[in-house]
C-alpha cells in the first residue's frame, strides 16, 4: 500500500475519532427507525390539533427519504414497505410534501408485487399484523393505494392471515412475543382495545412495551400524560429520528460497537478506544454481584444472554480473566431454557452469540460445551423450522457460522464478508417491525 493511501487512512481515522469519539454517545450508533418516528411525526399538538407535536420529528421524516422514493435501510424488504407507508401517511396528515407522497406510493406500487413475491409463503407475524393495518389507515385517510391487480390474491391471503391471528391471539398472552397490545397502532378499529387495556399495561416509563410508534397511538388514544411524557424523552435523548425501541441498553450498544469495529477489519485503528470500553465493561462484571438473571420478560432474557455471550468472547479474545458462568447461566435454569425453545425464532441472535462466544472454549470448561451443543441445536431448528428467517441475511449468517469453524477461517475474508452485508453491517438495533430484533 502506497504512502499516500496510508496517509489517507490515517486521517480518516483521526477525523472519525475527534468527531465521535470523544464523547461516545451511544445512541448516536443506533439507527433511526422511519416507521417508529413516522407515528410520533402523526401525533397532533395538544394546543393546535392541525399542527404535529414533534415537528423535528415530521421533519425527519420529509429529509430522509431515498432516492429511490423509499423510507427504510434497505430497498428490496418487506420492513421498507411498512416504513414507507408509514411514512406516507405522516407527511399526508399534515397536508405537505405532495412530492414525497407520490414518490412514497410509487415506490410502494411499484415495487411490492416483488418485495412481496420474494418472501412468500413466510409473511412473518409482525408483517401480518402491520401490512394490512397500514393499507386500511391509509385508505381511511383518503390516500388513493392502486397495487398491481395479479397481487389481489397476495393481499387477500395477507388480510386472512391476520384475521386468524385476531382471532386466536390474545391481547396480551404468553403464547407469541410481542403481543398484539404491542401493535396497538396498527390493530384495527374492529379490534375493540379499551382505553383500560391500554393504561393497565403501560411500563413505568410510560411506554407500551419501550415501542415509541405503539406508545404514540397509545396517547393518542387515552391522552396519558405518563405516555406523553416517554415521547417526549425518546424526542430530547435521541434528537430526530427516534430508534425503535427506547431505552436501550447503552453497555451493549458499546459492546456492539466494539464487535463491528473487529468485524469491519477496523479493530488495529481504535485500540485504546475499544481497551477503554472493554476495561469498563470488565470492570462492571467483575464488580457485580453474581445474581439470578432469570426473567419472566422474554425481552430482558434475549438482550441479558446477547449482551453476556459477546461480552464475554470479546473480553477473553483480548487476554481479560472471564468466567464463563457470565454467560452460561441460562443452562442452569429451566424457565429460560423453555423462553428459548418455545421462541426459537425470536432467541435467533441471542443463540447466534451464544454459539460464537463458545468458540473461545477452554479445555475442561464442560458448561461452555453444553451451551455450544444447546445453541446449536436451536440454530440449526430455526434454519430447517423458521421459513420466514429464509430470505433474510442472517440466515445465511446462522449457516455460515455453522458450517465453517472460526478456528478455520480466514479474518480477511470473514472482514470482507461482513462489509459486503450491509443488512447486517449498517443497522445496530432493529425493533418489532423486522425479522430480527437485537443487535448483531
Amino acid at each position: 500500500m502506497g504512502l499516500s493511501k496510508v496517509s489517507n487512512i490515517e486521517a480518516l481515522v483521526k477525523q472519525i475519532k475527534e468527531e465521535m469519539l470523544p464523547d461516545i454517545d451511544p445512541y448516536s450508533f443506533v439507527s433511526a427507525s422511519a416507521y417508529d418516528t413516522a407515528w410520533l411525526a402523526m401525533v397532533p399538538a395538544d394546543s393546535d390539533q392541525t399542527c404535529p407535536m414533534f415537528k423535528e420529528c415530521l421533519e425527519w421524516v420529509v429529509n430522509n427519504q431515498t432516492k429511490v422514493g423509499c423510507w427504510g435501510e434497505c430497498v428490496d424488504t418487506i420492513d421498507t414497505l411498512s416504513a414507507t407507508l408509514a411514512c406516507v401517511i405522516a407527511i399526508h396528515k399534515w397536508s405537505i410534501g405532495a412530492n414525497n407522497i407520490k414518490r412514497g406510493l410509487d415506490f410502494v406500487q411499484e415495487n411490492a408485487e416483488k418485495i412481496l413475491k420474494k418472501t412468500e409463503d413466510h409473511f412473518p407475524r409482525w408483517f401480518t399484523i402491520i401490512f394490512p393495518g397500514l393499507i386500511e389507515l391509509a385508505r381511511k385517510v383518503g390516500i388513493q393505494l392502486a397495487f398491481p391487480s395479479q397481487l389481489n390474491a397476495f393481499l387477500l391471503d395477507i388480510f386472512h392471515k391476520r384475521q386468524l391471528l385476531l382471532d386466536t391471539e390474545e391481547l396480551i398472552g404468553n403464547q407469541y412475543y410481542p403481543p398484539l397490545l404491542s401493535y396497538l397502532e396498527a390493530l384495527p378499529p374492529s379490534y375493540d382495545v379499551s382505553e383500560r387495556d391500554i393504561t393497565m399495561n403501560l411500563n413505568g416509563d410510560g411506554s407500551l412495551f419501550q415501542s415509541p410508534a405503539a406508545t404514540a397511538s397509545a396517547f393518542m388514544a387515552t391522552g396519558n400524560e405518563r405516555s406523553l411524557s416517554y415521547l417526549q424523552t425518546v424526542v430530547g435523548r435521541c434528537g430526530n429520528g427516534v430508534p425503535p425501541t427506547f431505552p436501550m441498553d447503552e453497555e451493549l450498544i458499546r459492546l456492539c460497537l466494539v464487535n463491528q469495529l473487529q468485524r469491519l477489519g477496523l479493530a488495529n485503528h481504535f485500540t485504546h478506544e475499544i481497551e477503554e470500553i472493554l476495561v469498563q465493561i470488565y470492570r462492571n462484571y467483575k464488580t457485580l454481584e453474581w445474581l439470578d438473571k432469570a426473567s419472566n420478560n422474554i425481552v430482558d432474557v434475549g438482550i441479558q444472554l446477547h449482551k453476556d455471550s459477546l461480552a464475554f468472547r470479546l473480553l477473553r479474545m483480548h487476554g481479560y480473566n472471564i468466567s464463563p458462568r457470565h454467560f452460561c447461566w441460562f443452562l442452569n435454569n429451566q424457565e429460560v431454557r423453555a423462553q428459548i425453545e418455545e421462541n426459537q425464532g425470536y432467541f435467533t441472535i441471542s443463540m447466534l452469540n451464544v454459539y460464537r462466544a463458545t468458540d473461545l472454549m477452554f479445555p475442561g470448561e464442560n458448561e461452555v460445551e453444553e451451551a455450544r451443543s444447546f445453541s446449536r441445536k436451536v440454530l440449526e431448528k430455526i434454519t430447517l423450522k423458521d421459513s420466514s428467517l429464509a430470505s433474510t441475511g442472517l440466515n445465511k449468517m446462522v449457516e455460515h457460522e455453522l458450517k465453517f469453524p472460526w478456528i478455520a477461517r480466514l479474518d480477511h475474508l470473514d472482514h470482507r464478508a461482513w462489509i459486503e452485508d450491509i443488512n447486517n453491517t449498517n443497522v445496530l438495533w432493529v425493533g418489532k417491525t423486522s425479522f430480527h430484533r437485537y443487535i448483531i
